[in-house]
């Protein structure tokens, strides 16, 4: 079979259908290559898209699943007509921003101004949109030089830019042993050797990052100080200057992923103590709206040159109808209206699983997103995603974030924002029911 994917297209047509229904376990697959006739390295490719569309969940020896539902292309105010409710994905919208959206674009609709709106630009952009870039980045105080800034089709290129710029191939890159996804799929394709770094509450710790660049050289270390993904915390002001420090003495860059500390506008960026060696990435799909994507970075000078050719080598420079309507967004303060609806929107929707999952071991900050819940015994997390498939609700296991050889712990990540507020309470009193539970009680009914 020389497509992987038409063998991916029947077992999608066969979860469309139902003849595989939520929860289900797929066959190991050694036993699914067999049975569709093919070969193992087929099979696993055809596994690896099906996880890649949204359609299965699961961990390294221990199975695949067919999750609860297709994910979504684009966040919705309502449920799906399924009832399924979508804890993997976060994508924050507010009521109001539609309207707001639109007023602020229709001068962008002309004949005239559309026409040069979709002419093509470069990674730097234009000095209008450098200046809003550099507005929205300012938090607690600090504000960048936009001559320090450039631009992507969206944050996920930015981290792969960067990433390209600083750590050649085969070079080692620190991360936080909890981290965000899609970092290890980038790692994976420029060739970079990911280096798991232990946390605590106040975030990385300093003397591993020193311990790890002694034993080889790392080139950089990624990291999520406000609002990390998926364990909420806030790294302190004393790490962050600590941390600063090993850097410096190390000689090592920083990657700064600030996608939501919009939700904390009064800290300072890490990028504020060590404005040098560190790049700062950011985007407007968690702060605006998914749909319309853009992401930027303020860098060093020195690194401005390096992380430019990448975006252009890559293929990731932005569109240019997304600079000019961040331009008028932002100049129009509309930026500022919908942040601030989503830090009162994060607030209560966290509050609400606190409320509702008062009796768990679940960590959030009361201005993220995000929940991270260490599941009672006997629940392993596989199991738990699961149980909670068949409740049509979908949740994404620990083991989705650990880099490396980390042991996954028992826990899940709930992503809050995409069900309207009565659903998502709604899907957390069921999870907790699941969880008072056990798995053979949850079989035998």
């Amino acid at each position: 079979m020389n497509d992987y994917r038409l063998v991916a297209d029947a077992v999608a047509a066969d979860i469309a259908a139902g003849r595989l229904r939520p929860g289900e376990q797929l066959p190991p697959q050694r036993i699914f290559a067999r049975k569709a006739g093919i070969a193992n390295s087929t099979a696993s490719r055809v596994y690896q898209e099906l996880n890649r569309r949204g359609l299965t969940v699961g961990e390294v020896g221990r199975g695949t699943f067919v999750r609860a539902a297709d994910a979504p292309v684009a966040p919705v105010l309502s449920d799906p007509k399924d009832n399924s409710v979508d804890l993997e994905l976060n994508y924050p919208v507010v009521p109001e921003q539609s309207a707001l959206l639109a007023k602020d674009i229709t001068a962008l609709l002309r004949p005239d101004a559309l026409g040069a709106a979709v002419r093509p630009v470069g990674a730097v952009g234009t000095p209008a949109a450098r200046i809003a870039a550099a507005a929205l980045a300012s938090r607690g105080g600090w504000q960048p030089d936009p001559e320090q800034i450039v631009f992507a089709g969206n944050g996920r290129q930015m981290i792969a830019a960067a990433l390209a710029a600083l750590v050649p191939r085969g070079a080692r890159l620190g991360v936080e042993e909890f981290s965000y996804p899609l970092v290890k799929a980038i790692a994976d394709q420029l060739g970079i050797i990911l280096v798991p770094l232990p946390v605590d509450e106040d975030g990385l710790l300093p003397d591993a990052v020193a311990a790890a660049h002694r034993s080889a050289p790392l080139r950089a270390v990624y990291l999520q100080p406000t609002l990390h993904n998926p364990l909420s915390f806030i790294t302190s002001e004393p790490r962050r200057v600590a941390l600063a420090d090993v850097f410096a003495d190390c000689g090592v860059y920083a990657v700064e992923d600030a996608v939501w500390a919009f939700l904390r506008e009064d800290l300072p960026p890490f990028a504020a103590l060590a404005p040098d060696t560190t790049v700062l990435v950011d985007s407007l799909s968690k702060r605006l709206v998914p749909g319309m994507t853009l992401g930027f970075a303020v860098a060093p000078r020195p690194l401005l040159t390096d992380i430019a050719v990448a975006l252009r080598s890559g293929g990731w420079t932005p569109m240019r109808f997304a600079l000019e309507a961040a331009t008028a967004w932002t100049a129009s303060g509309t930026v500022a209206t919908i942040a601030q609806a989503k830090r009162e929107d994060a607030m209560l929707r966290q509050a609400t699983a606190q409320r509702e999952l008062a009796n768990f071991a679940v960590r959030g900050n009361p201005a993220s997103y995000y929940c991270w819940w260490e599941l009672p015994r006997p629940w392993r997390a596989d199991t738990f995603v699961t149980a909670a498939a068949r409740q049509g609700i979908a949740v994404t296991p620990a083991a989705a974030f650990t880099v490396g050889t980390t042991r996954a712990p028992n826990a899940v990540r709930l992503a809050l924002a995409s069900p309207r507020l009565d659903a998502l309470s709604r899907a957390l009193r069921t999870l907790a029911d699941i969880a008072r539970a056990t798995p053979d009680t949850l079989v035998a009914e």
